[in-house]
């Protein structure tokens, strides 16, 4: 174990447009994290085993699409099914927000909008997911 902290960075569902969670991959990467970017049109399944088998402590999502309540909760949903709610969801993209209460109460720890800064969204994930043993 590392003592870094892990962060899965994911593009469910159809959109294809990733320069935006290839950013923020590199952000967190750069700032001392492990990372690891799944890529394109992932499935909330492959999603979740991929944190899973990386021993993740975060999964972010990003979703352009419009299908933010359904991917997000779905995510949520497998983890808690998997016993993994320990591992921490935020995302971000295109998301109205009259939608961000109800993602939060679906166990969605942090939505960032368009105009959220790398360091931002950096300095949430040092604040808000846990440093692993041996950090």
């Amino acid at each position: 174990m590392s003592g870094r902290i892990r962060v899965v960075v994911a593009k469910p569902g159809l959109d294809g447009h990733d320069r935006g969670a290839k950013v923020v991959a590199r952000a967190l990467r750069d700032a001392g994290m492990e990372v690891v970017y799944t890529g394109l049109h992932q499935t909330p399944e492959q999603i979740v085993e991929t944190a899973l088998q990386e021993d993740a402590d975060a999964v972010g999502l990003s979703v352009l699409s419009g299908a933010h309540m359904t991917l997000f909760a779905k995510v949520v949903d497998l983890l808690k099914e998997k016993n993994a709610e320990d591992v921490v969801v935020f995302g971000g993209g295109i998301i109205p927000e009259e939608d961000i209460p109800q993602l939060e109460r679906l166990g969605v720890a942090k939505v960032f909008t368009p105009g959220a800064t790398t360091h931002e969204i950096v300095e949430w994930v040092r604040a808000h997911v846990a440093q692993p043993a041996g950090a």
